[in-house]
């Protein structure tokens, strides 16, 4: 089984510009005390086509913001080398590889490759489930979207044809990564990489494993915390309820350090004559997944988490519990009837709605 979550571009769902409008104004709030610490937040719409906040305990707002402000320019760094659309002065990143396909290999950046060789080894470990090779396949489902969203009453899928014809482009053994000479190259005139399913998560995950202190760092809906807040409580997470809009919350679940991240059926989808069709694409059926309205991972590394919430969401749970004893992590599943499914020690981090 394979699986990859498309790169999105522009197709947010109306809830999800209407809130991006709103936190396009920087909130820095001393809303709560720690002693001599106060409580911070700072918002950021201009990452990985989604909503960064950023929320931390600081002397002053000054400090705050420093520390905020520096872990903002490593995930825009991390957020440009992995652009697929845009290309940046003095920078190979996704978009040059891909745009250089079939030639010679393009030298990158180290932290460009590190995240390439990790994704090569979360398809293995997911036995292709996850899968960045995907691109090909990821186009003409993302083109569609995005003329479903612009013109809905011309809405349709990619033709079946299509889609075989780009699978047989897709691949790792399309994919050279030398880690001696720092290159890529894809031998494939077709291929294409696609690092939606594990680019934010990664990001997450190496600018928060160098700090210390109370950080939580919520790039899209990917959670990651740097250690418990300055009490030593953990912070609460909420769980969203994929039938409500984005406030509205199943559950909460407790976080000191690591991640908390969900793949679901409702974050990014166009409908075609009432049926829902999502960016989650397994190329087994080259259609979206079917089996689960949403898949919330509890991992002590965000990266994980990410791949791993596509991956379980994509599974069947039998499936999704043996990777879990695999890689480590728990996990909550929610069936297209609303049924809820977790593991236990999912279970001893929840809580529930105040």
């Amino acid at each position: 089984m394979h699986g990859q979550r498309e790169t999105g571009r522009k197709g947010r769902r109306a809830a999800g510009l209407a809130l991006a409008g709103i936190l396009l104004v920087l909130l820095l709030t001393g809303c709560t005390a720690e002693g001599p610490l106060k409580r911070y937040q700072l918002s950021s719409v201009e990452l990985f086509d989604t909503v960064t906040m950023i929320t931390g305990y600081a002397e002053s707002e000054a400090a705050f913001r420093g520390e905020a402000d520096a872990l903002l320019g490593e995930l825009r760094e991390y957020h440009q080398l992995c652009d697929a659309y845009h290309t940046y002065p003095g920078m190979s990143n996704l978009k040059t590889i891909n745009d250089a396909a079939g030639g010679d290999p393009i030298r990158v950046d180290a932290r460009l490759l590190a995240l390439l060789q990790f994704a090569k080894e979360l398809a293995e470990e997911t036995r292709g489930t996850v899968d960045v090779t995907l691109g090909p396949v990821l186009r003409l489902w993302h083109a569609a979207r995005e003329q479903g969203l612009e013109h809905p009453e011309t809405a349709g899928v990619p033709e079946r044809a299509a889609l075989e014809a780009a699978l047989a482009h897709c691949g790792w053994e399309h994919v050279e990564l030398d880690e001696a000479a720092g290159t890529v190259r894809l031998t494939d005139p077709e291929a294409a990489l696609d690092l939606g399913a594990v680019a934010k998560g990664y990001a997450a995950q190496r600018v928060c494993e160098t700090r210390s202190g109370s950080l939580l760092v919520n790039l899209g809906g990917n959670v990651c915390a740097t250690g418990p807040k300055p009490d030593g409580e953990p912070w609460t997470v909420g769980v969203q309820d994929p039938d409500g809009t984005g406030s509205d919350y199943l559950q909460v679940v407790t976080l000191s350090r690591g991640a908390v991240v969900t793949s679901g059926d409702y974050q990014r989808y166009y409908e075609v004559a009432g049926v829902r069709y999502h960016h989650l694409i397994d190329p087994e059926t080259l259609e979206p997944g079917r089996r689960w309205r949403a898949v919330t991972v509890l991992h002590e590394d965000s990266g994980l988490a990410d791949g791993l919430s596509t991956a379980l969401f994509l599974m069947d749970r039998e499936q999704g519990e043996a990777l879990l004893r695999e890689t480590g992590g728990e996990a909550l599943w929610i069936s297209p009837e609303g049924e809820m499914l977790m593991t236990d020690g999912y279970a001893e981090r929840m809580r529930s709605l105040p």
